[in-house]
């Protein structure tokens, strides 16, 4: 190869230590540039158009590079699946961060399931550390407010939750009726237009994520937009994409929130030699590379690398 010409992509395909939020596993591109590596890997159910904006941040973690830090950490969130109290403690206790994100509002399960859980964290944090829920936007407005008064009760006290509400207009609902904050997340990176949430007063706080949103430049220019606390979160990438969220993290002027960006244990292997998994609850700011023998084993079977060949063709051509 001359060193003039771009290295090819080199796709992977790697698995969820737990199934979350109905995925079993991650797969995507990874790229090399000049700037580091980069990272496309948008979600199945995403179409080309909302694809796009992933293949942006790719690029520009490759070819453009990053702002420079003003903080060399990030704190970050444990992130505590759908599973079972004892399991949810369990990740609490091996998580060691003081802050954690719950899922809730999981297909097939209960509210009774999402209070047990709620409950197991507390005891597993302590009564010092802060708990937030997701909902994914699953609940109406009627189902929200019942559902967030309890797992509040549960958690001894919610820092927030987490889309609560599909639409934008439910948000605005369940925010006018709750004393606990609003944090606004697919309203956000699924929308054409991200300051509608804001001029909704629909959220108290918004959740960026990196790769949907275009880019850490992209980001930041959305997060002084808004004017309201900003909360840096992962798309659930590997550490390669893992990397793009901490620059911007380590770029905001203010970071108020603990980042969800401590998803690197969530998967059952990753692409590098050395995952970017939090320390005594927070994460060092680094770049980090590909490890060889990694590569060899994240390489998917035939069938998903000839969808992931039609995919990346699909979003090259419209982006």
């Amino acid at each position: 190869m001359t060193a003039d010409r771009t290295p090819a992509p080199v796709p992977f395909q790697v698995a969820m230590s737990t199934r979350f939020r109905g995925v079993d596993s991650r797969e995507g591109w990874l790229l090399e540039g000049p700037a580091g590596w980069g990272e496309f890997s948008p979600f199945w159910d995403y179409d080309t158009f909302r694809a796009v904006p992933w293949l942006h941040a790719a690029r520009e973690a490759a070819f453009e590079g990053w702002p420079t830090p003003v903080r060399d950490s990030v704190p970050v969130n444990a992130t505590v699946p759908a599973v079972g109290p004892e399991r949810a403690a369990e990740l609490v206790r091996a998580a060691g961060c003081t802050t954690v994100k719950v899922k809730v509002a999981e297909r097939g399960q209960s509210l009774a399931d999402d209070v047990a859980r709620v409950a197991a964290v507390r005891d597993a944090l302590g009564k010092q550390g802060r708990i937030r829920i997701d909902a994914n936007g699953a609940w109406d407005v009627d189902v929200a407010l019942r559902s967030v008064r309890a797992l509040d009760i549960a958690a001894g006290g919610l820092e927030y939750v987490e889309q609560p509400c599909a639409s934008i207009e439910e948000l605005a609902a369940v925010r006018r009726r709750l004393d606990v904050p609003v944090a606004a997340d697919e309203s956000v990176r699924l929308s054409d237009d991200p300051l509608r949430v804001v001029r909704a007063d629909a959220a108290d706080i918004l959740v960026l994520k990196v790769a949907p949103l275009g880019g850490v430049s992209s980001c930041l220019i959305l997060a002084e937009q808004v004017g309201l606390p900003v909360v840096v979160s992962s798309a659930l990438e590997t550490s390669i994409g893992l990397a793009a969220g901490l620059a911007l993290a380590a770029a905001l002027p203010e970071l108020p929130y603990a980042c969800g960006l401590g998803t690197a244990r969530l998967l059952a292997a990753d692409v590098v030699a050395d995952p970017l998994i939090p320390v005594d609850g927070a994460i060092a700011v680094r770049r980090v590379v590909p490890d060889p023998a990694a590569l060899t084993a994240a390489a998917p079977d035939d069938g998903t690398r000839r969808r992931l060949d039609d995919r990346l063709r699909a979003v090259e051509a419209e982006a």
